[in-house]
């Protein structure tokens, strides 16, 4: 570990809502099978004017799960995912909600990319239609990106350092490397850390489709989500949320607290290059990743496993390719380099908390999901992206990659937890 780090961190509870599954164990059961949640768009009506008309959507949700009908109807579809991930998360760390420990001493840290864009496209089209006096009146808070970690807090009743993480798609990555800076720091003693998006709405879908970010795999939505794969055509429009309680050590070995993993590095870093494409062979990413390995005190030979960022896009894949090699050398082809995007879809500014969750389930079972999707090689993508299924491994370091339009990389390091 490097000298700042004066207190260690770690694991004690996580939380997921995905299209594969509603909770955690469904989600991490789903992906080791390597089921995907590509489908037809079901959530608004997808004609053949766009061009894009499939996405991995969260399936059979009901908000009233976790919150009344009555605040269900205030917030914003993006909050309903956030919420629902940070209460498992607390429940799996062995809290209630509403009755936390030190709550002044507890952190929310959460972050999302767009934020409820479900909302302002209804407000405003009420308003162009009905007028301004239609406009309702939790408009803004529904929508703006910061809500869903005000409400977790007021759900929760944490009262520690709490704000919302905005940096596209690496926007939960950073509220996790945030909350692992604020717990070593002394700033608070424990933090629900992730991000929630619920981006799957008729303007979101057209304005990445103008960009020819996305997928037009339509006729086989199942096999939309290609990474690495030579036929990869653009990501997949995911949704969902995924959220981690982090501890001071000593606070979780205090009360008892089952310890599922440590966050031992965070690199963080920008492009200064192009709003949407990355430098050549990924410079910034591959700083970001030396940073967490030094900050974690590894060397390329403890890696196990990466969860690259993997969206499915031609430049993006080859490109973390290459970074990866540059940082790990031959290293590189000895350890996995997985995609659960292919089965999550991306799911833009809460993909690195539903990766990092994946990290910890992988070191905790030694068991990685499969890449799904692979039927032809890349010259350009020639890592073990576990093509051929799941994959039975040790892992006791891991690595996640989350990358975002504006140059914004980060990387978490993750140990496995062997009581040391």
């Amino acid at each position: 570990m490097s000298d700042r780090a004066d207190r260690r961190v770690v694991v004690t509870g996580a939380g997921m809502v995905t299209a594969v599954g509603n909770d955690a164990d469904t989600s991490w059961e789903a992906l080791l099978a390597g089921t995907s949640g590509g489908a037809t768009i079901q959530s608004f009506e997808a004609t053949e004017d766009f061009a894009t008309r499939v996405a991995a959507e969260v399936k059979n949700y009901e908000p009233s799960d976790v919150v009344d009908s009555k605040d269900a109807r205030r917030y914003d579809r993006t909050s309903h995912f956030g919420i629902s991930a940070a209460v498992e998360a607390l429940h799996d760390a062995g809290f209630t909600p509403g009755e936390l420990p030190d709550p002044d001493r507890f952190g929310v840290i959460f972050g999302s990319g767009i934020g409820g864009i479900s909302t302002f496209e209804r407000e405003h089209k009420k308003m162009l239609e009905r007028g301004p006096n239609r406009v309702s009146p939790f408009f803004i808070p529904m929508f703006i990106p910061d809500i869903t970690a005000g409400l977790i807090s007021i759900h929760t009743g944490a009262r520690g350092p709490n704000y919302a993480t905005v940096s596209a798609c690496a926007s939960s990555a950073h509220a996790i490397g945030d909350a692992f800076r604020a717990i070593q720091r002394g700033d608070s003693d424990r933090c629900i850390a992730g991000g929630a998006e619920a981006t799957i709405t008729p303007m979101t879908v057209a304005g990445f489709s103008a960009m020819r970010a996305m997928t037009t795999r339509n006729d086989e939505p199942e096999k939309a989500s290609r990474p690495f794969d030579a036929g990869r055509d653009g990501f997949l429009m995911g949704e969902g949320a995924g959220a981690m309680i982090l501890e001071e050590l000593e606070s979780a070995k205090a009360r008892g607290a089952t310890i599922f993993a440590e966050i031992v590095g965070y690199g963080s870093t920008g492009d200064a290059y192009h709003i949407t494409s990355p430098p050549p062979e990924h410079a910034g990413a591959q700083r970001a990743m030396r940073e967490a390995m030094a900050d974690a005190g590894v060397t390329a030979d403890d890696v196990d496993y990466i969860n690259a960022h993997g969206t499915s896009t031609p430049v993006n894949d080859e490109h973390e390719t290459i970074a990866i090699k540059k940082v790990l050398g031959d290293r590189a082809h000895d350890i996995v380099v997985g995609s659960t995007k292919s089965m999550t879809g991306h799911v833009l500014g809460a993909a690195g908390a539903v990766e990092a969750v994946i990290c910890m389930k992988v070191m905790q079972t030694g068991k990685i999901p499969p890449t799904i999707n692979f039927e032809q090689a890349d010259p350009a993508c020639d890592l073990n992206y576990a093509h051929d299924g799941m994959v039975e491994r040790e892992v006791r370091v891991s690595l996640s990659n989350s990358f975002g339009f504006g140059g914004h990389n980060v990387c978490l390091a993750m140990r496995r937890w062997d009581g040391d």
